[in-house]
């Protein structure tokens, strides 16, 4: 009841995010920092032009906010003191992205919403908080509705196909188990040939021919020149470059991403 008061007299509400923890955030957030890079985009999809005061260095869309927007260090080097500076009344994080001691250290004086997403479920469950956190719910309900729609059209993509999924080069990493990029692989019907948790190394799979080798955009930035490398390690495999950004990013990228999956990846398979 006191903390139910304390909250109406500052004009604040109660908001639990994706780490299950009780956020205290103003009604209507003002001042906007995104330590996210797809995230960023999903505010920019939103329309908090105005709102949105600080980004990463690796916010890279859109490209008028990466050229404009005040920088405050890169997702897991953040710049506290220069975060602290421009005030914010919200700050929105990532497990994943972002270390555990710099968010102890931006609690200190702002709240954060944290998410936390490593499947497709995960991803529609964020936005769908979000919406409610940045009091745009019927813009992110009609982005959920779109987004059952594109992704039922292609689940059958990768049907009776298997998939190994490379993020980096030496060592070479790939997307296993619960990784959004894993479940992604796995919404677009392809088995994930990556069996374990996380991002194992490749060798640590044991032998294994998939149908395909995808090499990613990003982190990594595989080239054609990278090709022959994993086509001798996989002979029998199909060698595709593809778009990392679309097989990562959550948020109202995903819409996109089922347009790419549709057009431009299925004249690749």
């Amino acid at each position: 009841m006191i903390l139910y008061l304390l909250c109406h007299k500052m004009n604040t509400r109660i908001f639990v995010d994706q780490l299950n923890r009780d956020v205290l955030i103003n009604n209507a957030p003002k001042r906007i920092v995104s330590l996210v890079p797809s995230l960023t985009e999903f505010l920019h999809y939103l329309g908090f032009e105005e709102e949105v005061i600080g980004i990463t260095k690796f916010c890279i869309h859109p490209t008028i906010w990466f050229e404009k927007k005040e920088r405050i260090g890169g997702t897991k080097r953040l710049n506290i003191d220069r975060i602290k500076a421009l005030e914010p009344d919200l700050i929105i994080g990532n497990k994943e992205e972002n270390t555990k001691d710099d968010i102890s250290a931006l609690e200190c004086f702002a709240p954060i919403w944290m998410s936390d997403v490593n499947s497709f479920d995960d991803a529609i469950e964020m936005i769908k908080q979000l919406g409610v956190v940045l009091s745009k719910e019927r813009a992110c309900n009609t982005l959920i509705t779109d987004l059952g729609f594109a992704y039922s059209a292609i689940r059958d993509l990768g049907k009776h196909l298997s998939v190994l999924y490379f993020i980096w080069d030496k060592p070479s990493y790939v997307a296993g188990q619960l990784t959004f990029i894993g479940s992604i692989i796995e919404t677009l019907g392809f088995k994930n040939n990556a069996h374990l948790e996380r991002y194992p190394e490749v060798q640590d799979l044991g032998n294994c021919e998939p149908n395909y080798v995808f090499l990613s955009s990003e982190p990594f930035p595989f080239e054609e020149k990278h090709k022959e490398k994993y086509q001798s390690r996989f002979p029998r495999s199909k060698i595709i470059l593809v778009d990392g950004e679309m097989f990562s990013w959550y948020g109202s990228r995903m819409l996109p991403a089922a347009d790419y999956f549709k057009n431009k990846l299925k004249k690749l398979l």
